[in-house]
């Protein structure tokens, strides 16, 4: 277990903007990708995004695709979620997690190490 923690959850009307960020101790996102699920309550969880861990590919969710967008951060081992043109359905809580290796991935299984979350809320 890799101790993740995002941040940048919040409110914010339809149509805004949020930058969520998940940040690891140690140089852990050289292992596996990093990927970026959401759960709301009573569903299960669900993938949003991931990036390998060279930061070089890119994984969405089809139906989020041109709104969200994943990328490495400038500070070592941090990865932002950068949420577009958000909408009430987008609520949800927001789960950075790290890969147990580097295959491409979007199976919540696959992920062996998960960050307490952040909270989106997106009113309308």
């Amino acid at each position: 277990q890799v101790p993740l923690v995002e941040s940048g959850g919040g409110l914010v009307q339809a149509g805004g903007s949020l930058r969520l960020s998940c940040a690891a101790s140690g140089d852990r996102f050289s292992v596996g990708q990093v990927g970026w699920f959401r759960q709301t309550p009573g569903k299960a969880r669900e993938f949003v995004a991931a990036i390998s861990s060279s930061g070089l590919t890119q994984y969405y969710a089809d139906a989020l695709e041109g709104r969200f967008t994943i990328s490495m951060g400038s500070a070592e081992n941090t990865v932002h979620l950068l949420l577009n043109s958000l909408k009430p359905e987008d609520t949800a809580v927001y789960y950075c997690a790290l890969a147990r290796s580097s295959a491409y991935t979007t199976d919540v299984r696959d992920f062996g190490s998960w960050g307490q979350g952040t909270q989106v809320t997106v009113s309308s």
